[in-house]
């Protein structure tokens, strides 16, 4: 076609509403007769309730009940998916933090001052809150998913140990990071309200469908009387991919008191409340030639796991195990149950720490090999995936590593630590390269042509500040070959088709080729009507006679505009829905976009301090729709990534369970002033496999492994490795 706007800097078709504070979030939407929850959260890890005074509470002003496992809204549990608990069923503590209580009252400052005056009392009991202390089992494998400990080796060789063993060159190296939160910018909030036995939920999700299921389920309802609206997310990061119990009892409130209900966490309770990151201890083995190639590989991990149910971390799985080239290759992802709050998926949920740990020990490598990072990485690359003859379905990651080194200027770098000084700051620079699947999901789009010549795309996808709104007018005015301003969108409602969620890098990979399929649908529908209309003036031709091109239907003789045809045979709209359902690319090929980081930091020389001062990413992630929103996500995976280095952690206290920083005074976040500019660039290469349009995931890739090209650049200008994240000055200033 003549003009797309696909590969543009389109800037975000809801940016205005946003930035005006016209958009509606969950907690902005009016509702009449509105009444106001309030959770409370336990204060002991592990125990029973022996009691609850909630008598001043419910005396207390505009009260209108209080909830709890002596006055219980009923909850159940939807096995598989989600917590494997639900509150206010019995008085068991199961972590510090849990819903034991809920306060509904007229006004949010009135459940909030009534909830203060419950008291409660515990049989409390010592919880379960050491990594180290409890062991580590290895968990059932997931449903056509790899096994949690797989082991490749070449012919002859009896162990991974003894592969280790006769290896020139050995790399051991232990890692450890906390909790880590997603901490979005709009808490997690609900508004239910009920009519005619149905409940429509205005909340922020990631996944429509997941958020029907979870609330219908533990409601016991039917999942046709639950409609989520999630139009305006803020922000997500895998905390909005299920819906918690918070939505679920806000929702059981509002039915029976036959009144909408609004529930907003406060900023501690999203900490509490809904999954995090959780802990991970992993070990990492590496032996290679003299000359850095990779004889034999080892990566195992134990990650923590709550007794009330998270996320199963496969770290070394997601990350090693597709990583580089080698004879010998051993992944292992174990499990610790602890007595702590549920833990789930955080952006590039396994990949994150998992690279971390990878590409530390691949720059402790090339460290004693004398061999360059970046040339390390080229001698073990690999075109399959590594113990199998699957191949990608594309990968450019060579040129990522050229490209980027060549942008950052990587050739000034000295491999020699403390080298370079500037003043009282030790200057460093540290790589490392990256590797993320894309989650190709099945989709359905709905696409209707209007006789006004504009054209309505409607999905349940949710935009929750990734640009995947944008995304999907941009694919519907590539397709239909009119301006996107003639595009209107419907979506972030879970009665539209179900377009691909706004999770695993996979909402553009999914839902662009579903509004390709039904703009392609809807264009058939307009020549049916063309040739069956009596008012059409192509009536009874042949339908093979006629093309469709730039917004108008074109014969031999003549052309309309499809709103023109439409008027013609008095026919208000045309329609067609198309639906993207992955094929068998992922049994014959592996699907994964991929990125190489380049960081350099300055290091106080007395007091420690790190600072990230340059940031060059380079990555291949299939073609890109949007230039403008595919930079704002690497830029945004990167901080994310340097975060995660320098300063996200959330260490836990032994003794009750409780998260040490669980609020935005103590978990500490990048602001403007530790980020420098990041130089982002991709090498648009649509994937020849995928799709019509070839593109991959994007999302994630910045945040996996830009922790360790950060931890590499810090022992490039320091001589010290610090593999207990986050690296904080105290650990560059210590006395080993």
């Amino acid at each position: 076609m003549a003009f797309t706007p696909v590969g543009r800097e389109i800037d975000r078709i809801d940016g205005r509403r946003k930035v005006t504070g016209a958009a509606e979030y969950s907690g902005d939407h009016p509702a009449p007769d509105l009444a106001h929850a309030y959770l409370i959260t336990s204060t002991v890890g592990r125990g029973r309730i022996r009691a609850m005074d909630t008598a001043a509470a419910l005396a207390a002003p505009g009260v209108l009940d209080v909830y709890s496992p002596f006055h219980p809204l009923r909850q159940y549990v939807l096995p598989g998916l989600g917590e494997s608990y639900a509150p206010l069923q019995d008085v068991d503590v199961r972590f510090h933090g849990q819903i034991i209580a809920m306060v509904v009252a007229e006004s949010f400052e009135q459940a909030r001052d009534a909830a203060a005056m419950v008291t409660t009392t515990y049989d409390a009991e010592p919880p379960r809150t050491s990594l180290d202390d409890e062991p580590g089992t290895l968990p059932d494998a997931p449903a056509g998913g790899r096994p949690p400990r797989s082991t490749t080796l070449a012919d002859g060789v009896a162990s991974i140990d003894a592969a280790l063993a006769a290896s020139d060159v050995v790399v051991q190296a232990d890692f450890h990071q906390d909790s880590q939160h997603h901490v979005a910018m709009e808490p997690h909030t609900t508004l239910a309200r009920w009519q005619d036995g149905i409940l429509t939920v205005h909340s922020g999700t990631q996944v429509p469908l997941f958020a029907v299921m979870l609330i219908a389920a533990r409601l016991g309802i039917a999942t046709d009387r639950v409609r989520v609206m999630s139009r305006y997310v803020g922000g997500g990061f895998g905390s909005r991919v299920l819906s918690w119990y918070d939505t679920s009892l806000a929702a059981s409130a509002a039915e029976v008191l036959d009144r909408p209900v609004r529930l907003v966490l406060t900023r501690e309770q999203v900490f509490q409340v809904i999954g995090r990151r959780g802990r991970i201890n992993q070990t990492v083995r590496l032996g290679a030639r003299r000359d850095g190639v990779l004889t034999a590989v080892s990566h195992v991990t134990d990650a923590e796991m709550p007794a009330v149910g998270g996320w199963q971390m496969t770290a070394a799985e997601s990350s090693t195990a597709l990583a580089y080239r080698t004879p010998n290759l051993h992944v292992e992802d174990r499990q610790v149950t602890l007595d702590m709050s549920p833990t789930w998926a955080m952006r590039a949920p396994d990949e994150a720490p998992g690279s971390f740990a990878l590409e530390t020990a691949m720059d402790e490598l090339a460290v004693a090999t004398g061999v360059d990072p970046v040339e390390l990485r080229l001698r073990n690359y690999t075109t399959v995936v590594p113990g199998t003859d699957r191949p990608w379905t594309s990968k450019h990651l060579d040129e990522c590593y050229r490209v980027g080194a060549r942008r950052f200027g990587w050739s000034a770098r000295s491999a020699t630590p403390r080298s370079r000084v500037d003043g009282d700051w030790l200057v460093g620079m540290g790589m490392a390269s990256a590797v993320y699947p894309t989650d190709r999901q099945p989709a359905t789009v709905r696409v209707r042509l209007r006789a006004d010549n504009t054209a309505v795309v409607s999905t349940a996808t949710v935009d929750p500040g990734t640009g995947a709104a944008t995304m999907v007018s941009t694919v519907g005015a590539h397709a239909l070959g009119i301006p996107m301003r003639r595009i209107e969108l419907e979506y972030g409602d879970s009665t539209l088709p179900q377009g691909g969620s706004s999770v695993g890098s996979g909402a553009t990979a999914s839902t662009a080729p579903a509004v390709q399929a039904a703009a392609r649908a809807a264009v058939d529908e307009l020549k049916r009507i063309a040739v069956t209309s009596p008012g059409s003036p192509w009536h009874g031709a042949d339908p093979a006679a006629l093309t469709y091109e730039h917004g108008r239907l074109r014969s031999a003789d003549r052309a309309m505009t499809f709103g023109q045809l439409l008027t013609a045979a008095g026919v208000p709209a045309a329609g067609g829905e198309g639906t993207q359902q992955p094929g068998d690319e992922a049994t014959r090929y592996a699907v994964h976009s991929f990125g190489a980081h380049f960081c350099e930091v300055r290091v106080h020389r007395f007091t420690g301090e790190p600072r990230v001062s340059r940031f060059t990413t380079v990555v291949d992630a299939g073609r890109v729709v949007n230039a403008k929103a595919a930079r704002s996500q690497l830029v945004g995976g990167v901080i994310m990534g340097i975060g995660h280095a320098l300063l996200e952690h959330d260490p836990v206290e032994p003794a009750t369970g409780r998260l040490a920083a669980g609020n935005l005074a103590d978990y500490m976040v990048p602001v403007n002033a530790d980020i420098p500019d990041i130089d982002v660039h991709w090498l648009d290469r649509p994937d020849p496999v995928l799709s019509e349009l070839g593109v991959k995931g994007l999302g994630e890739i910045g945040t996996v492994a830009s922790a360790a090209a950060v931890g590499n650049a810090v022992f490039n200008a320091t001589g010290r490795r610090v593999r207990d994240l986050p690296i904080t000055l105290d650990k560059l200033l210590r006395e080993d």
